[in-house]
């Protein structure tokens, strides 16, 4: 696998077809096949208890999964997910940023299979892993 967009253009690209999301996330570490994504945490991202909320964890795998396809396909902001699935596996912890390491398993000309753990930052054990699958548009 080739990645067609670097961390610097993968970012521009989100921020443009994403303006929701810019501060929310950005890359720690982006290699062919693999992206570590940091979900930048906030309180609007907490839950009662202090914890990191259920949404805000999938949301990180999903943005990273996302990130990777687009960092091999280039701009195919049309690409969407068409699968997950999640599993809670610890508590997350509130004061720590969280970080998604994603991989991907396939990619192919109309799907995208994609594997996320996410960790608090500075632990070793996961939180929670996620697998993501994701339709591509057929070139026009």
């Amino acid at each position: 696998m080739q990645l067609v967009f670097e961390t610097p253009q993968l970012m521009t690209y989100l921020e443009e077809v994403f303006p929701q999301i810019n501060g929310e996330f950005s890359v720690d570490a982006l290699r062919p096949g693999e992206i570590t994504m940091r979900l930048n945490v906030q309180e609007r991202h907490l839950r009662p208890g202090g914890t990191v909320s259920g949404p805000s964890m999938f949301a990180l795998a999903d943005v990273a999964v996302y990130a990777l396809v687009l960092a091999h396909l280039g701009g195919e902001a049309l690409a969407v997910t068409t699968n997950a699935s999640f599993d809670f596996m610890r508590k997350p912890e509130g004061g720590r940023d969280l970080l998604g390491q994603a991989r991907l398993l396939k990619l192919g000309r109309t799907l995208a299979v994609g594997d996320v753990l996410l960790f608090s930052e500075g632990k070793a054990e996961p939180v929670a892993r996620s697998t993501m699958t994701y339709s591509i548009p057929p070139k026009r």
